[in-house]
């Protein structure tokens, strides 16, 4: 069996389609996998060192407003499509699935063009263009949140990589501070803003790091791999820990204690399956989906939300801080931000796409 997988440009695409690969794998070691992807995207960094093929297409953006570029993507579209088209042919796909991004509506209309089924899988309960489109063209459509409002969709969480949604934090804390070089007995803050990184989480916190230390509290700060600080903090004792990009996320989450960072999708599904209490910054643009990802953990217990333009090193201070020191509300936390976790979506979306290829 031949799948090919679409979904490309930030980790929020590319992750669960990889965690799918693997579930796929796991079923069948036998089973031929290829990622589409573009040149720009994260793809081309996170699937080769996942061990799976990756064929790029062109990259075409869809704009949503009345612009003068707008001319020009059905002549850039079709040569996408075309593209995707050829790679489905040349690798004899039996399925195609897709994520979402630029590069999965050249893939669905590749597919429909070659006759090749097709899954969507939708992370967000508001869906993207390419994944409204995808909906349209098939039946099998699925979902990481219960309200997405794709008609049809059936709900099976957000595939998760293995290292996360098995990850025991627990066994795991002194190991993983010990990687980060941080103390073992310190309430630990892990501050990031998704794969790109988020400034205004980065100001904040940086600009809260005397504090913090003054507080007790040690930090890991990835700042996301195309930022950069103007002045590093000094050493010193508590650790305040920062790194461009961290390939180790389980090992990031089994060492702190509470996180700081932005809702997506990915990231708040990552974080209730392994039972991490956060501070939620919602992205204050684009449609508010971000808010929508956080508001029932935040509901729940699990965790809680400030506004991007409230988000201070003072509420740092005010908040966090008395927050890390306290133990039982962040046991208290923990236990409800996992009551809201999924961690089986890889398995069982796997399931529905053999099934499907098999008919």
């Amino acid at each position: 069996m031949r799948v090919v997988l679409a979904g490309g440009g930030t980790a929020g695409h590319i992750e669960p389609a990889l965690a799918l690969a693997d579930a796929l794998r796991q079923f069948d070691p036998s089973i031929g996998i290829t990622c589409l992807g573009t040149e720009r995207g994260l793809e081309t960094r996170l699937v080769p060192a996942r061990g799976y093929e990756l064929a790029l297409v062109p990259a075409v953006p869809l704009p949503r407003a009345l612009t003068p570029q707008l001319l020009t993507v059905p002549g850039r579209l079709a040569g996408a499509i075309s593209a995707a088209g050829n790679i489905l042919e040349r690798v004899g796909a039996d399925i195609l699935v897709g994520f979402g991004g630029y590069v999965a509506t050249p893939g669905y209309l590749g597919a429909r063009r070659k006759g090749v089924p097709i899954v969507v899988h939708e992370a967000n309960p508001r869906p993207g263009l390419a994944n409204r489109l995808g909906a349209r063209l098939t039946s099998h459509v699925f979902t990481g949140h219960p309200d997405t409002p794709l008609p049809g969709a059936e709900y099976v969480g957000i595939p998760l990589r293995k290292d996360v949604s098995t990850l025991d934090r627990f066994s795991l804390g002194d190991k993983a501070r010990s990687y980060f070089g941080l103390e073992s007995d310190r309430p630990t803050l892990l501050v990031f803003g998704g794969s790109q990184g988020a400034r205004s989480i980065n100001n904040s916190a940086l600009n809260a790091e005397p504090y913090l230390r003054r507080a007790g509290i040690q930090v890991i700060h990835v700042i996301g791999p195309k930022n950069t600080v103007e002045v590093e903090p000094p050493p010193g004792d508590p650790q305040y820990v920062i790194l461009p990009y961290v390939d180790r996320m389980d090992l990031a989450y089994a060492a702190a204690d509470l996180v700081l960072c932005r809702s997506g999708a990915m990231t708040t599904a990552e974080l209730t399956a392994v039972g991490l209490p956060a501070a939620y910054v919602p992205l204050p643009h684009g449609n508010g989906e971000q808010r929508l990802n956080a508001e029932p953990i935040v509901r729940a217990g699990g965790g809680l939300m400030v506004d991007d333009a409230e988000l201070s090193p003072d509420w740092i201070m005010r908040t966090l801080a008395p927050l890390l020191h306290d133990p039982n509300r962040i046991a208290a936390m923990s236990e409800a931000a996992a009551r809201m976790g999924r961690k089986d979506a890889d398995v069982t979306l796997a399931r529905k796409v053999l099934e499907i290829a098999a008919r």
